[in-house]
């Protein structure tokens, strides 16, 4: 079978075989007070707000970042709230969120309400219950969940708004907004990412109308929409379905399109789980759900490399996009080399790559390219596990000097060490 492109975070739905990491979930802004301008003359691990508008609800810093001790968000990652990156005209992730708004408004007479400035602060309940995620999902353990406190999360996904919405009323909408996972590190990981959601409900007269059951005609009617999506974005590109398995979704799709030689799983969807409709007070409903990520296809449609990008304010890469135009390809402009740095260790029973990632990434920022284990071994006598981690750094925009890597690798060790309570090697 021909392999599927693997780019970047799972979409609103994965396949199975995903589901049983953090990655799993169904996927389905807040106005900053600066402009890209001033972020451009900022260093690169500033905070770029200590405090937002968020919804019409002033968020601080100590709404996110708390001394609590279930509160596991760094000041990395606040610092990235209020960027609002899918809400930039000029941005490739807006410029890709605006075209499928397009999509819809067009084949739907804007029948479709739109969000995108909804609060990534929810609840447990609304992230993880309201959307069928079962009590023992890995995706709730605080190695892969950013937790404020031990009942409210930094929404892993966006459809953490869903059941609010269907509960006041909305029969057909779309949510796009940043969401956070902690993660590995590479070029298609990052611990923000941008998703979009879109549910459409129908009542008993459609599909009395339509002399079908209510299940096909939500399925019918999601896959026509789907692939007419598809080819607005890509062309006339060949099409397959797959069927899958989501907790909060029966039947189950996965839609791939073959692209640039290769097999490319765009969305995931399926028909929505009649227990969602029924706490949502939509018991005599059907409806459809599908969830995409918008720097997957965001990297494909214009040629990105890496993730990392994405938030980048040099202007050798904000100026080379502009508002409605899809699919101008990405010119590179840095030819700086990465430089490799190992750390091993003797890991513990409460050792897990995440944390690991975590760490670096707050020493390093977006400086830290890729964490990579190279090698792994058991001391059998001594009962002890020994991992070598590749770290490579790299900057985008300028060249690293050697005293910069030497500290920040010095800090990665120190803070390894102490935070991880492991032992070096």
């Amino acid at each position: 079978m021909t392999s599927t492109l693997s780019l970047t975070r799972p979409l609103l739905f994965t396949n199975a075989s995903n589901l049983l990491r953090r990655n799993c979930l169904a996927t389905f802004s807040f106005s900053a007070s600066f402009s890209s301008d001033s972020l451009h003359q900022k260093k690169w691990r500033q905070p770029v707000s200590s405090l937002l508008e968020l919804g019409g609800v002033s968020i601080g810093k100590h709404d996110v970042v708390r001394d609590d001790p279930t509160n596991n968000v760094p000041d990395s990652i606040f610092s990235k709230l209020g960027m609002q990156l899918h809400q930039r005209d000029n941005h490739p992730l807006g410029i890709l969120k605006n075209e499928i708004y397009n999509y819809f408004d067009t084949n739907y007479s804007n029948k479709f309400t739109k969000f995108d400035d909804l609060s990534p602060i929810v609840s447990v309940k609304e992230n993880f219950d309201d959307v069928l995620v079962p009590e023992d999902h890995v995706s709730r353990s605080y190695n892969d969940t950013y937790y404020i406190d031990s009942q409210t999360v930094l929404r892993c996904h966006t459809s953490a708004h869903q059941a609010e919405l269907l509960r006041r009323g909305y029969t057909q909408f779309l949510v796009t907004g940043d969401v956070y996972r902690r993660d590995s590190i590479d070029s298609t990981h990052y611990p923000v990412f941008h998703q979009m959601e879109g549910v459409r409900v129908f009542s008993l007269n459609d599909w009395e109308a339509s002399g079908t059951d209510g299940t096909s005609l939500a399925a019918d009617d999601l896959k026509k929409c789907l692939e007419g999506l598809a080819r607005h974005l890509f062309g006339a590109v060949e099409m397959r379905w797959v069927d899958t398995y989501f907790p909060f979704t029966n039947p189950s799709f996965e839609l791939e399109i073959f692209f640039q030689e290769k097999w490319l799983e765009v969305l995931g969807c399926g028909v929505m789980e009649q227990e969602i409709l029924k706490r949502s007070d939509k018991e005599n409903n059907v409806a459809w759900a599908f969830g995409l990520g918008l720097e997957r296809l965001a990297m494909v449609l214009f040629d990105i490399p890496d993730i990392r990008l994405f938030w980048s304010a040099d202007e050798r890469f904000t100026s080379q996009f502009s508002k409605g135009k899809l699919g101008v390809k990405f010119k590179s402009f840095s030819k700086f080399p990465p430089c490799y740095k190992d750390i091993s260790f003797w890991i513990n029973d409460s050792f897990t790559e995440n944390n690991l990632c975590e760490v670096v990434r707050g020493i390093a920022g977006d400086l830290v390219e890729e964490v990579k284990l190279i090698d792994s071994f058991t001391n059998k006598k001594k009962g002890m596990t020994s991992h070598c981690y590749r770290i490579a750094y790299r900057s985008m925009e300028r060249s690293l000097t050697d005293e910069e890597i030497n500290d920040l690798q010095w800090n990665v060790r120190e803070q390894v060490q102490s935070k991880l309570k492991v032992v070096l090697r």
